[in-house]
């Protein structure tokens, strides 16, 4: 059963997700035909969304190194970016297990009303896979990395639940949500610091997302000429000639204009499934709401999500260089920081300055994170008998530096399981205030 898990997720995400699409779309009751050609769609649509990210990850990553080489940054932790946190986390049986697991907590959970969110993005349960991982590397309990599974799963369920509204306001897209470990935080750190921009006065009426800023600038505020003024400052400060900085600059441009017409590639298969799941459930639940859970690639094709993110690898890399006692090196995930700050923008309804100052403090955590969790990261790469390449310590800036990986496993080096009961009971009131509770006292209030 396990070997079969293995295999079927070692197909990787193009291929996983429209299968489950396809499955998903025949349980709804979608005539077959009209479920093979959506699921296919999504699947070209993923081939095209991750052929314009290694475009964007095979100019970045030359153009990042130079920067690193030039900044003269001696630090021993390597960033090896998602891909391959992602083959140490799915590498053991207890990674293995995390997709059974989490299936069986989401079904649960919808049968009992307790989450309005069927996950079927299974490919990024690696997420749950990497807690419980680095919790078996640093208590060596197996079933301490269950209940990490558990909990996680629950987490993520709530935090989509939450993330759904905002979604579909500033992205437009309905009944779908984020259940992705690397997006999903970066929403609740957007928060505080959208409340304090908002109480400094003159800061709080700029207005800055793509349309003004193209609207005030002209040429230059189009997001593919930003794009091209991006790539053009990124390859100057890397040192490159004429001719690398020249493609650097079309090439970043590209990725500003391919990745909304890949995204919309994905919604166009993903429309008449979303439908249909919203006709079954309120056939057989009337009243009741449901989010479509979906990885976060949906929205990275927002111009304000990549202007921002474009502009936060070079801050990124300055940061490694200047902050006292990081070891990180950023690099493998560098072209992951759209996922990163997808949702802080649409807390900012996609104002660029609000995203990247934001985005700057965030990242400075990240760093920070990721070189005090890279033991073991590394510990748990070894276990799953990763090739370290020669590094003596690695780590991923995407899943290892954000503040859910911080609170769990720093939760389990003060208090052991107890983080495990504490956070399980917060989601849990969570869960029954939100779903269950509140629901009646607006239906009250309503009459």
């Amino acid at each position: 059963m396990l070997q079969a898990i293995t295999w079927f997720v070692g197909l990787g995400a193009t291929v996983v997700l429209p299968i489950l699409i396809f499955i998903f779309g025949l349980i709804l009751g979608t005539k077959p035909g009209k479920a093979f050609t959506s699921a296919l769609t999504v699947g070209v649509g993923f081939v095209g969304l991750n052929l314009v990210i290694t475009l964007l990850t095979t100019t970045l990553g030359p153009a990042a190194q130079e920067m690193v080489k030039r900044f003269g940054l001696h630090l021993n932790t390597i960033d090896v970016g998602w891909p391959a946190a992602s083959a140490i986390s799915f590498g053991t049986t207890l990674g293995t297990l995390s997709i059974p697991i989490a299936i069986l907590v989401n079904v649960i959970l919808l049968v009992f009303g307790l989450t309005k969110t069927l996950n079927i993005d299974i490919w990024n349960l690696w997420h749950a896979a990497f807690i419980a991982s680095l919790t078996y590397a640093l208590t060596d309990s197996f079933v301490m990395g269950i209940i990490a599974i558990v909990v996680y799963t629950m987490m993520i369920l709530f935090f989509a639940d939450v993330i759904g509204p905002q979604i579909t306001k500033f992205y437009g897209f309905p009944d779908i949500t984020f259940p992705h470990g690397t997006s999903a935080p970066g929403f609740f750190i957007a928060l505080p610091f959208n409340w304090l921009f908002d109480r400094i006065p003159g800061f709080k009426d700029w207005k800055a997302d793509p349309e003004t800023i193209q609207k005030r600038f002209g040429i230059f505020g189009d997001s593919t000429v930003m794009g091209l003024i991006i790539g053009l400052i990124i390859g100057i400060l890397a040192g490159q000639n004429f001719s690398q900085v020249a493609q650097l600059s079309v090439q970043t441009a590209a990725v500003l204009v391919l990745m909304p017409r890949m995204v919309s590639l994905l919604m166009e298969g993903l429309m008449p499934i979303s439908e249909a799941a919203k006709s079954f459930i309120q056939k057989r639940f009337p009243g009741r709401e449901l989010f479509i859970g979906m990885d976060s690639a949906l929205s990275v094709g927002h111009p304000a999500v990549l202007s921002s993110s474009l502009l936060l690898v070079p801050i990124t890399i300055l940061l490694a260089a200047i902050l006292p006692g990081n070891t990180t090196l950023p690099f493998g995930d560098l072209a992951t920081i759209p996922f990163i700050v997808c949702l802080m923008a649409a807390v900012f309804n996609g104002n660029v300055i609000r995203t990247v100052i934001a985005g700057t403090f965030y990242m400075i955590s990240i760093l920070y994170v990721t070189s005090w969790v890279a033991p073991l990261v590394t510990s748990a790469a070894k276990a799953a008998k990763f090739n370290l390449e020669g590094h003596s310590q690695i780590t991923a800036l995407a899943e290892g530096g954000l503040w859910t990986t911080f609170m769990y496993i720093g939760g389990v080096k003060i208090m052991g399981w107890a983080i495990f009961a504490i956070v399980f009971v917060l989601l849990l009131a969570g869960m029954i205030y939100t779903r269950k509770i509140q629901p009646k006292r607006q239906a009250s209030n309503g009459k």
